[in-house]
């Protein structure tokens, strides 16, 4: 795919593997608050700060990971190294936001003390505390770039109300639809500037293979772990079975791996509830779970072993499927009626992302004027002085400690 380049000559620049591991390192390192804040970290360094990509191009990638399943805010990152980086960059981008969290509940999982005390349950509430403001300061600037004039408002609006009375991933995914028909209806007269080719290095045929291979790891693991009886397939199945199903990620892919390890009796109920603990105090995607539940099933493989398949198995599909469906993408939004469909999308995903500011990431986090007095110190640290997102968190933490031994 080739197209024409406007804006900021940084955007779409090529760089290096080594370039985009160290920015996704930071990354991992520092973002904590689920997939939605993830996503808040990615535009505010990746977007904003770096300029690899143009806010409705960025826009446009969240509205396909919503699209398809698998980690949401893990697959916008994977196509984003892709696209700084190539096929290198997209594993330099996986590596560098997934392993600092995998790591430390592998660590958890081999006897690591968890968060406890007055300390430990401070810095847990300054993290979910540090979310509010990174989400709120996502919609403030996706909400001014992407939502206006009033029929995307209005848009905007209608996919809060989805998303507020359907729950779940059907309520995600009924908002795009719903606001990418009405893109279609009432945004085909604003004439904007699209956002900049978006050069994946993915050819089509590739595309489709990843498609197929998607296909038939998902009908034939099940077939292939049963016939041989090896437990090792039997783990890699069942958490790229969870891996496959579940849209949006984050915590909607606790009940599959719940279904998966429990029921089978490979981790107790006990152990699985004190890796979901442990997986609020890492930053990174919640999807490293995997690695926690890998670590500590039995029989064998277990350990490092099996954290590494169960890591592997858990993101694969989700990166199948986007690398399947990539090469197709950009031929489709520069198309005049895609454009408008692309608007009213862009409008939708303003929605969701304000919905989930309120629930879960402020309900689960704004508990008292203390905690809201903090979250509006990490917003004005954000937008007013522009501090950078890990000194917020520093902030928000040491905050929350505070509080706590208050």
């Amino acid at each position: 795919m080739t197209g024409s380049a406007t804006g900021n000559e940084t955007q779409g620049a090529k760089g290096s593997a080594g370039e985009v591991f160290t920015a996704f390192l930071k990354l991992g390192l520092t973002s904590f608050g689920g997939p939605i804040a993830h996503l808040g970290y990615f535009r505010d360094e990746l977007v904003q700060r770096r300029k690899w990509i143009d806010e409705k191009g960025y826009a446009d990638l969240v509205a396909l990971s919503q699209f398809l399943p698998g980690p949401a805010s893990s697959q916008v990152g994977f196509a984003l190294g892709l696209l700084r980086g190539g096929p290198l960059g997209a594993l330099a981008a996986w590596a560098a936001f997934t392993l600092p969290s995998a790591i430390l509940l592998v660590a958890f999982a081999f006897g690591a003390a968890a968060f406890g005390g007055p300390i430990g349950t401070g810095v847990i509430a300054g993290l979910k505390i540090v979310a509010v403001a990174i989400v709120a300061q996502a919609v403030w600037g996706m909400a001014k770039n992407l939502c206006p004039d009033r029929e995307r408002a209005t848009i905007t609006l209608g996919a809060v109300l989805i998303v507020v009375l359907v729950a779940g991933s059907l309520g995600q995914v009924t908002a795009i639809l719903a606001g990418s028909a009405a893109g279609l209806l009432f945004c085909r007269n604003h004439h904007e500037e699209i956002s900049r080719h978006i050069d994946f290095p993915v050819s089509r045929t590739f595309g489709a293979v990843s498609l197929i291979l998607f296909c038939a790891l998902l009908f034939g693991l099940p077939v292939v772990a049963a016939a041989t009886s090896s437990q090792g397939l039997a783990v890699f199945d069942a958490f790229y079975r969870a891996g496959s199903l579940v849209f949006g990620g984050g915590h909607v892919v606790l009940p599959l791996l719940e279904s998966e390890v429990v029921r089978s009796g490979w981790v107790s109920h006990d152990r699985f509830l004190a890796g979901y603990g442990a997986a609020q105090a890492v930053p990174g995607p919640l999807f490293t779970f995997a690695a926690y539940l890998g670590a500590v099933l039995g029989p064998e493989p277990n350990g490092l072993t099996g954290a590494c398949i169960a890591l592997g198995a858990v993101f694969l599909p989700g990166f199948l499927i986007l690398l399947g469906v990539i090469p197709f993408w950009d031929s489709f939004r520069k198309r005049e009626s895609a454009q408008a469909l692309m608007r009213g999308a862009n409008a939708a995903v303003v929605g969701i992302l304000g919905a989930a500011l309120y629930d879960p990431v402020f309900t689960s986090a704004i508990v008292g004027p203390l905690q809201f007095a903090l979250a509006l110190s990490c917003f004005v640290l954000l937008m007013a002085w522009k501090a950078p997102p890990w000194l917020v968190v520093i902030v928000a933490a040491a905050g929350g400690i505070l509080i706590g031994l208050a």
